[in-house]
């Protein structure tokens, strides 16, 4: 069951930072990928990352994990939650506005409801549930265009690369909490994300060539924002607001991310949504509302 506490200022202060933070790394990938392949992209993102929390693992003394099983469970997390994902949405972000992948990034509560009543007993579909689903899964078709799958072209082929990595996420919480419960969430992090790096610097460099560090230096900011900022402070900063929000509450940054996404978009990238792209997160947003299931138990209890 998701953890709900009241929000208080400084907890909808950082839980907007962590939302602007995570939006603006979209914008960002799309400018890096200006010079440099999405798989080089994400590679530098994970492996900046790494060696940011493991500084940050030394300097608090955290005592490492002597079971092999741990690691190995770093490595499938670093599969799941970065290489996967990141680098079906880099690869997608060629093809589709950074805007609206944000918004069917926002589809991973939905799989996430969806996987975690797969695979745990005590999180079965009720029917406030399976209402939010539907209308989230109504929200990512109205966002994607149905009729745009009928011809199949890089553009649709990119929407559903995007759905794929918000599958992988989903998959990425079912393995956390089947494998990874008890360690410290900066050392989980830092676990995952060397996995990540182990994975995504040899694809990158057999599919696109050595990572280079002569870049240009626009690219390089776009690298330093996404590696320590959207990704190493990003995880950092999750951590704390979770304990000072409630895992239930961390869904609001998953409605917040949309609109920092589509506002950098315009204002960096000059990007146009269509109205469908807006009236599909509003979909979502209402699915997701639902999920929360705090409108849903204030309407019982007026009903009642």
């Amino acid at each position: 069951m998701m953890e709900q506490k009241s929000l208080s200022g400084r907890a909808w202060a950082e839980l907007l930072l962590l939302a602007a933070v995570w939006g603006g790394s979209f914008a960002a990938i799309r400018i890096a990928l200006d010079e440099i392949g999405p798989l080089t992209v994400v590679a530098h993102r994970v492996g900046w990352a790494m060696l940011a929390l493991w500084a940050v693992i030394w300097w608090r003394r955290l005592p490492l994990p002597r079971d092999p099983r741990v690691w190995v469970g770093f490595l499938v997390m670093g599969l799941l939650n970065n290489a996967i994902p990141f680098g079906l949405m880099a690869w997608g972000q060629l093809h589709i506005p950074s805007g609206l992948t944000a918004i069917l990034n926002a589809s991973t509560a939905i799989f996430g409801v969806l996987m975690a009543a797969l695979f745990f007993a005590d999180e079965r579909l009720t029917t406030r549930k399976l209402v939010g689903v539907t209308l989230g899964f109504a929200g990512v078709a109205t966002a994607i265009g149905l009729e745009n799958l009928r011809n199949f072209d890089l553009r649709a082929l990119a929407q559903l690369a995007v759905i794929g990595g918000t599958v992988s996420y989903a998959l990425a919480s079912v393995w956390a909490r089947k494998r990874l419960g008890g360690q410290p969430p900066q050392l989980a992090a830092a676990g995952m994300l060397t996995g990540g790096t182990l994975i995504l610097v040899p694809m990158a460099w057999l599919f696109e060539g050595p990572l280079s560090l002569d870049l240009a230096p626009r690219t390089w900011g776009a690298i330093v924002y996404v590696g320590l900022i959207s990704t190493a402070f990003a995880y950092l900063l999750y951590y704390r607001v979770l304990g000072m929000a409630g895992s239930g509450n961390l869904m609001l940054v998953t409605l917040l991310i949309p609109p920092f996404a589509i506002m950098l978009g315009a204002w960096l990238l000059d990007e146009d949504l269509s109205a469908a792209a807006y009236a599909g997160f509003a979909l979502l947003v209402v699915g997701m509302i639902v999920l929360d299931g705090r409108v849903w138990r204030l309407m019982r209890r007026r009903v009642r």
